[in-house]
């Protein structure tokens, strides 16, 4: 004998919700498959849950969408950042600058290497020393660094800065969408099933492939196994 099988996605939800009360909306209450409080609960819960489906996906790929922007930023402004650093490095070996300035921007006065920038975590970091002490150096007369200037690597790193902050409100918002689709995830496999064991009790006095066309009008999910599909 075939099998139901109750929908695990939000969208076979969905398709399962929409069948039943499309086709419930067909018939006066008396004639309905299922209970009419059970339709009722139905047209009141389906809206709900379709904009929530709705919301939580566009969430999701607008999070994608700025997780793209936010790996292109990362790379720009890290290149950035990691030139402006070895341009200072080679103006100290050119003895063009003091080796002080590495102190300046919260480094080791004799380490000569690029700090660490592989995670947002240290670009955000070595971002925040290196822009406001170079800065400040420029604003004391210090000579301009060309190749990028600092300008540009802050142009960059606000850039960074910025679509790091979307992506961050974005997880935060996308999880909360996801907490709410979960909650109403329970109540619409709790209706469907109500609804399915109703239509099925409806007309369990048909034969077999009767009572399951019939079913399938109201959504349910047959699926033959694989011995049954041979026969058929």
């Amino acid at each position: 004998m075939p099998y139901r099988r109750l929908p695990n996605t939000d969208q076979a939800r969905l398709r399962a919700l929409k069948a039943a009360l499309d086709e419930g909306s067909k018939y006066y209450p008396f004639d309905l498959a299922y209970p009419t409080k059970l339709h009722l609960d139905l047209k009141s819960f389906l809206p709900q849950f379709e904009q929530s489906v709705n919301q939580y996906n566009s969430s999701k790929d607008r999070q994608a969408q700025i997780g793209k922007q936010l790996s292109e930023c990362f790379k720009s402004s890290k290149i950035y950042l990691s030139h402006f650093i070895q341009v200072v490095n080679f103006s100290i070996i050119r003895k063009e600058l003091k080796p002080e300035v590495r102190e300046e921007y919260g480094m080791d006065i004799d380490d000569k290497a690029v700090p660490e920038l592989g995670t947002e975590a240290q670009l955000l970091q070595w971002g925040a020393k290196v822009i406001p002490a170079e800065e400040k150096r420029m604003a004391l007369g210090g000579s301009r660094i060309y190749n990028p200037s600092i300008a540009m690597v802050k142009i960059k790193f606000e850039k960074f800065k910025e679509c790091y902050n979307n992506h961050k409100n974005l997880l935060s918002t996308t999880q909360k969408m996801l907490e709410k689709v979960s909650e109403l995830r329970a109540q619409a496999d709790a209706i469907i099933l109500n609804l399915w064991n109703s239509v099925e009790e409806t007309y369990n006095e048909l034969e077999p492939s009767k009572k399951r066309e019939q079913s399938a009008k109201y959504g349910l999910v047959y699926v033959f196994r694989k011995e049954e599909k041979e026969l058929n």
